[in-house]
Order: structure tokens, then sequence, then C-alpha cells
């Protein structure tokens, strides 16, 4: 259950948006004011914040530059006021959105919706590339590039260099890597392994590479190493 911190000195309204983030299936942690706000943040690492600028202890503003010093939690600031540069000053210390007051609090709730969503498309594509310096690698569309240079690998050299990378310093034998990427009913033997991890590192290694490598584990099998 995402957990949604709603920072205002304004009961009646951290009541009412509390009660709509729980028909939205989030668990509201409420404060009244700006210290109570970063302690609750610190304590409970909630996966959104709405933050009222104008609050006792300390404004929206300054919280807000306080949570971004250690994170990247989105942030949505509310406020009565609806002057251009207060919208600009939040967006610029580092808010997602802006909510002026007054507002509905379904609106308020779709907003956190879209930017939950946001995030969690941005997470699932993370989880599809693979970065180390200066090697990318993109289950999405097969494509693998060093210093930013695209390179062509076969299927199967591709699968190879992702199982691998996406392990670092995991040592994975030849019968290992031959069941899981040509299947257990393959009638090939580990010699594929070794040819198609020669071409691969032959294309590689027209790159410096020097912080990661495709190493031979003698009498084993394979690992990218990761040289740090």
């Amino acid at each position: 259950m995402p957990a949604i911190l709603i920072a205002d000195d304004n009961q009646q309204i951290t009541s009412i948006l509390g009660e709509y983030a729980k028909k939205e299936g989030y668990d509201p942690i409420i404060a009244l004011d700006g210290l109570d706000a970063l302690e609750q943040y610190k304590r409970k690492k909630p996966d959104i914040i709405l933050l009222d600028v104008m609050m006792p202890g300390m404004d929206g503003f300054e919280l807000c530059r306080e949570i971004r010093k250690d994170s990247n939690v989105p942030v949505i600031m509310v406020t009565a006021r609806g002057e251009d540069y207060e919208k600009i000053m939040g967006l610029d210390i580092g808010a997602d959105d802006y909510i002026v007051k007054p507002f509905s609090p379904g609106e308020v709730m779709a907003r956190v919706r879209a930017i939950l969503r946001r995030i969690e498309r941005e997470d699932s594509r993370s989880d599809q590339v693979f970065r180390y310096d200066n090697l990318s690698i993109n289950l999405e569309d097969y494509s693998v590039a060093v210093d930013g240079i695209n390179i062509s690998l076969t299927k199967k050299e591709f699968e190879l260099l992702w199982t691998l990378a996406s392990h670092s310093n995991k040592v994975f034998s030849r019968d290992n890597l031959l069941d899981s990427l040509w299947g257990h009913d393959y009638f090939g033997d580990s010699r594929t392994v070794d040819s198609h991890i020669k071409r691969l590192r032959s294309k590689l290694d027209v790159f410096a590479h020097p912080n990661w490598e495709i190493k031979t584990i003698w009498g084993v099998g394979y690992k990218f190493e990761v040289i740090s």
C-alpha cells in the first residue's frame, strides 16, 4: 500500500484528503506543521508527499529543499496563493506538481495517481536497462552500446551479455549458460558457449572498457566482472 504524507496546518484539509487517500488505497500520514512533516518523512519514508506551502515551524519550500537533499520522492506543493513566481519557485526547488487552493480532493488524488503511475512506468523501464560505466544494455529493444555507439549482436550474443552483466561478478558455468539460454533439450555441447563468448568479446573489445570485462574462470565458466 503506497504511503502518502499529507502536510497542512489546516486539520480539516488533512482530514478530508486523508479519507480520500484511504478510499484510493493509500496509507495517509498526517502532519500539521513543517517540523512534524520533516520528522514523519524521515521516519516513514512515504511514496509521495502533499506539501502545503504556508506551515508553521518550517514552510513548504524549505521542507522541499530538505527532502531533495537525499530523496527524489514525488512532491506536490499545495498553496492558497496562485502567483506564478511561487509556482516557479516550487518547481525550481524540486516539486513535481503544484495545486492551488481551493481544490477538489478528487483532482488532488488524480494528480497523485498520475505521478505514481509515471514512477511505476519509470521503475519498470529501469528493470529493462543495464548500465555500467560506458556500457548500456536495453532488454526492451535488444540494443547494446559502448561509449554511446551501438553494437550489432546476434540474439544469443545479446542474451549471453545480458545474463552475465545483469548478475555482475556472479560466475556462470558453461552448462548453466547452455541450459538457460539454449534449453535443456539442446544437443550441442559447452563449446557452443565458448564460441559465442569469443565472438561477443571480439565485438566488445573494439572499445576500451577498463572498468569491466567478460572474464573466463578456468575450469568453471564465465562472469561479467566489474572493476571499481
